[in-house]
């Protein structure tokens, strides 16, 4: 008898575990609405490494050589992508008239700035670089034969919302 209880409890529990405290928001199309991720510190050092990565995978498959990241980039972008959250709109000038040549200069980068890759978004980095793939000017600026680097940041509000910046320089 006591076993048949503390299966019955052991069921229950497990049942009780299924349980979404959150359940699934439906769109006005009929699909789910999307969740904010909130990107955790231990995600924060993997993310700019499977960026890179992805894009040398990318690039490599459509003959371009691979890049490097470039902490010069890498700054541009993050000053960028916390720019765009002030000014909440994605577009490539700074609050301060800058531009993406701009933004590069006063990083020290002496190789000649590509290309600038933005997003506003709540998805993740490589759900952003399979929407700039789709789009033939974001995704020549990935695959830029000429590019020798790599600068990539973002900036994420407590709503979950990302700014997503990707510098090439060659």
């Amino acid at each position: 008898m006591i076993r048949a209880l503390v299966l019955i409890a052991a069921v229950g529990l497990s049942l009780a575990a299924c349980d979404t405290a959150n359940p699934v928001r439906i769109g006005p199309d009929g699909k789910p609405m999307p969740t904010a991720h909130q990107i955790s510190s231990f995600e924060t050092n993997k993310i700019i490494y499977r960026m890179l990565d992805s894009i040398n995978e990318l690039r490599v498959a459509a003959g371009a050589p691979p890049v490097a990241l470039s902490s010069q980039l890498t700054a541009a972008a993050a000053t960028h992508a916390r720019d765009m959250s002030v000014q909440n709109r994605p577009w490539h000038f700074g609050s301060d008239g800058s531009s993406p040549l701009d933004r590069v200069a006063r990083t020290g980068y002496t190789g000649m700035m590509l290309g600038e890759n933005i997003s506003e978004t709540f998805e993740t980095e490589l759900e952003t670089l399979a929407a700039w793939m789709e789009q033939k000017d974001t995704r020549d600026v990935i695959l830029d034969r000429r590019a020798r680097n790599l600068g990539f940041a973002w900036f994420q509000e407590t709503n979950g919302k990302v700014w997503w910046t990707l510098v090439m320089g060659g």
